[in-house]
């Protein structure tokens, strides 16, 4: 499995991240990794990984390569379960519009604010991720595989449907599904399902609803958090 183009994506992101020590952790949460764990496979102590992580230290080059390869040595142990993750959103569905990790964990709040949405209840989630999907396009051609494979890298993440008319088939599909994200954000819609609704309450998942055009979702997105 050729890992190196997952390595160099990382790299990128903590180097141009406007708080590289907020990237790494989350990058080390995305992969489970304790700070004891990371801090052995470097041959270093924790409190060193704790430093950087808190931006009492500024990472060079040479330690964030070495932060990336040690986390990625550590899955391949584990049976290479992100790197697989990861290596199958190069070959993604087509109803899937847009699918990203964000650079820091986001807030409900101040996600809403960013699509222009309407909360429709009052749980508190941190988001570090969305997905885009066309529903119509995902009830046609999804198999339970592909559903899987809206969660990317972590499942706190918000999956944001489209074309939706009652809001009622992503929250049953959610229901049913053994991955729970971190928001729904249910688009274009006017009316929410009782049922949907209920779910969500079940479920304990925010549920927002929005009617900024998708392309203004996706740059708003992109622009805020990545």
């Amino acid at each position: 499995m050729d890992t190196r183009k997952f390595a160099e994506k990382i790299c990128g992101e903590i180097v141009l991240a406007e708080n590289s020590g907020e990237t790494m952790k989350k990058w080390r949460n995305i992969f489970s990794v304790s700070q004891s764990d990371l801090a052995k496979k470097l041959g270093i102590s924790p409190s060193v990984i704790s430093d950087y992580e808190a931006n009492r230290r500024s990472p060079g080059i040479l330690f964030i390569r070495k932060f990336v390869n040690a986390l990625i040595d550590i899955d391949m142990q584990r049976g290479s379960g992100v790197i697989s993750r990861f290596i199958n959103l190069f070959d993604l569905p087509s109803a899937i519009i847009d699918i990203v990790e964000y650079s820091k964990s986001v807030k409900i709040e101040d996600f809403c604010n960013v699509i222009e949405g309407k909360r429709l209840n009052e749980f508190e989630k941190l988001i570090n991720g969305h997905t885009i999907i066309d529903s119509l396009n995902a009830i046609l051609k999804f198999n339970s595989y592909d559903f899987y494979r809206l969660f990317g890298l972590t499942s706190e993440r918000a999956l944001i449907f489209t074309k939706v008319s009652s809001g009622k088939s992503p929250m049953v599909a959610i229901r049913v599904s053994s991955l729970k994200p971190s928001t729904v954000v249910l688009h274009g819609i006017s009316r929410v399902d009782e049922i949907a609704l209920k779910l969500a309450e079940i479920e304990k998942i925010p549920l927002i609803k929005t009617e900024l055009e998708i392309s203004d979702v996706v740059e708003n997105l992109r622009r805020s958090f990545l």
